[in-house]
């Protein structure tokens, strides 16, 4: 599992920090990438903890900021050491840099709401499932890249599985996860069985918004809203897209995002119908009704 320390969340942590002392003296980015001879957009990255920092940045902007307190800068420094440390997901990061960035975030969450359209989550895949998705998702990457794709997804199941550090997941589905095969009838029907299974966990709550419901708050696609231990660390809003994905903290966002997930719950089966209805699926055949 996850070490004691989570680069990706130390980033946040002190890119929050940066940007409140910056905050604290009235100055704009372009203000401190002007002083530094530096571009705003790197100001930027290091604020929202997408790019890593070195203990030289930080003393840089510290300079800047005109901060005083010796102990709080080197804390800050020795933040910057420890968010260049790597987490075991960043040995796939040739995968994708940005899934990466997704994984660290995830790994260090409390809770995690999903919405998902199209396919079932990651958590709750089992492996052959995971495979067929990827493969069809990406019918350009080899096998051997495919393999290590789902290895990562495995590992990122453990913290549904995690005794001492459990992730407290939500997930509503719409029921063409259902209904759409993936693999073909022998891995979909150990797909269903396995969410049945899974969602009878005490941290796993899963709803399936079925076709009756019409339209709804989630037609615009898949997003995840990750939620932190740390009362420090911002909610975040993710959204997955193809060449690139989209991370919103704002509390207009978040809190948008919310109420949407509230009405997706509301819409849905309750868990204890969601189970029947899977069963009954299951008992169908995964093909069209």
């Amino acid at each position: 599992m996850t070490g004691t320390i989570n680069p990706t969340v130390r980033r946040r942590r002190l890119g929050q920090e940066l940007r409140r002392l910056r905050e604290d003296r009235g100055m704009t980015a372009e203000e401190v990438a002007e002083r530094l001879l530096v571009s705003q957009s790197k100001i930027s990255r290091l604020e929202n903890g997408r790019r890593s920092i070195s203990p030289r940045d930080v003393r840089d902007l510290c300079g800047v900021y005109e901060v005083q307190d010796r102990k709080l800068v080197e804390s800050l420094m020795q933040m910057a050491r420890e968010s260049r440390q790597q987490g075991w997901w960043h040995a796939f990061g040739e995968l994708s840099p940005s899934y990466s960035v997704y994984i660290g975030l995830e790994m260090d969450a409390a809770s995690l709401r999903i919405f998902e359209p199209q396919v079932v989550p990651g958590l709750l895949q089992t492996p052959e499932y995971a495979e067929a998705v990827i493969s069809g998702a990406l019918p350009e990457v080899g096998a051997e890249d495919v393999s290590r794709r789902v290895q990562v997804r495995l590992r990122r199941q453990e913290r549904v599985h995690d005794a001492s550090r459990p992730l407290r997941l939500w997930a509503v589905v719409d029921e063409s996860v259902l209904r759409r095969e993936v693999g073909g009838r022998a891995v979909m029907a150990e797909q269903l069985k396995h969410l049945v299974d899974v969602s009878r966990r005490p941290n796993v709550t899963l709803q399936v918004l079925p076709f009756s419901a019409g339209a709804h708050p989630g037609v615009n696609g898949q997003f995840a809203i990750m939620e932190f231990p740390d009362a420090t660390d911002s909610t975040v809003v993710y959204l997955e897209g193809v060449t690139s994905d989209l991370y919103l903290e704002k509390p207009n966002d978040v809190q948008n995002y919310g109420v949407m997930y509230e009405h997706l719950r509301a819409q849905a089966l309750s868990p204890e119908a969601t189970r029947e209805f899977i069963q009954r699926i299951a008992g169908e055949g995964p093909g069209p009704a």
